[in-house]
């Protein structure tokens, strides 16, 4: 791991988790300021707390105690109720953290043990791989991702298919979301899109990637070239072993444009450690990958060693897109 550029992310979290903080303050100040009752609220809530502490430990008055505890559970009641009803938000008062699983730390505790926050992960994996290719995802939207834009005429001369292009992408979208929704599954397949250029591939990658980073999962996004540059690079010492690393346990590997890099047998061999590790989850952890190619099966079978193949057939689902170029088609903003 790159311990300099960790360090400078922690830095910036520190700054960014500072500034929430301080602006949850900010909102806390105006707001008693305008609203003293607040403030007499929370003196109440303190001096009654301090009296059921000292209670407890020097006397059995259990009905003293109660009527305490009511009088505590009316104040935090009535802040509640007044809270919302100027704001219109029970959390008003907390910091906004962009993720809430770690508050912004960085990390996370559980059970006395801490680990890395996903939100952590992800930020070094965008950085180390010049921000993963996914940085631009805004759009990358099931409601953008328009079957409209396809066409509805079947010609099966045409695009060797009973269905029209529109309705296979439809079938294609509900296989993802069901990718999307089972990714925890082992026994969920991955996913290998196949179709010539301009008809979504991409996009629809862009998709998943945007729903499951939604759900704190880390995704990495590499074409097929640039990723086989970088292993090669880490075999002779190029790079440190974090980043071949990250290929293999990320939760979801994106590779982009197989058949597009210069192979040989070293690449094939790298190629098939990448797919067969995956499928493998030798870590104890669901893994999964969506590859994306311009080229057929047949034309798989051609260019790649049959290990490599029989890995993609047995184990990731075959989405076949077909129909006319769409990149010039309008997109729904």
């Amino acid at each position: 791991m790159n311990t300099t550029l960790l360090k400078s992310l922690l830095i910036m979290y520190e700054n960014k988790r500072t500034k929430k903080l301080a602006e949850a303050e900010k909102r806390k100040e105006d707001l008693y300021t305008k609203n003293p009752r607040f403030s007499e609220i929370d003196n109440q809530l303190s001096t009654l707390s301090i009296s059921a502490s000292k209670n407890l430990i020097s006397s059995s008055n259990f009905e003293y105690l109660d009527n305490l505890r009511k009088q505590i559970e009316a104040l935090k009641k009535e802040k509640k109720e007044l809270l919302l009803s100027i704001t219109n938000d029970e959390n008003y008062l907390l910091p906004k953290y962009d993720c809430n699983l770690c508050n912004d730390n960085g990390y996370i505790t559980e059970n006395y043990k801490t680990q890395m926050c996903q939100c952590l992960k992800q930020q070094l994996y965008n950085i180390e791989y010049n921000k993963s290719n996914i940085s631009n995802l805004e759009n990358h939207k099931f409601e953008n991702f328009l079957s409209t834009v396809y066409s509805t005429d079947v010609d099966k001369v045409k695009y060797n298919s009973d269905i029209s292009p529109r309705e296979n992408i439809e079938i294609i979208k509900k296989i993802s979301q069901k990718f999307i929704k089972n990714f925890d599954d082992s026994n969920e397949k991955n996913l290998l899109f196949t179709g010539n250029t301009g008809l979504g591939k991409t996009f629809l990658s862009g998709c998943i990637a945007n729903e499951l980073l939604k759900k704190g999962k880390n995704v990495l996004y590499q074409t097929a070239p640039v990723m086989l540059d970088t292993i090669i690079d880490y075999r002779f010492g190029k790079t440190d072993n974090s980043i071949y690393n990250n290929l293999l346990d990320v939760d979801l590997l994106i590779i982009d444009d197989l058949g597009t890099e210069c192979m040989n047998n070293m690449k094939f061999t790298e190629l098939f450690t990448v797919l067969n590790t995956r499928l493998l989850n030798s870590n104890n952890k669901v893994t999964k990958t969506i590859i994306s190619t311009n080229l057929n099966i047949q034309n798989l079978f051609k260019n790649y060693d049959e290990r490599i193949v029989s890995r993609l057939i047995g184990n990731y689902n075959i989405c076949r897109f077909f129909g006319d170029d769409i990149r010039f088609m309008k997109v729904k903003k």
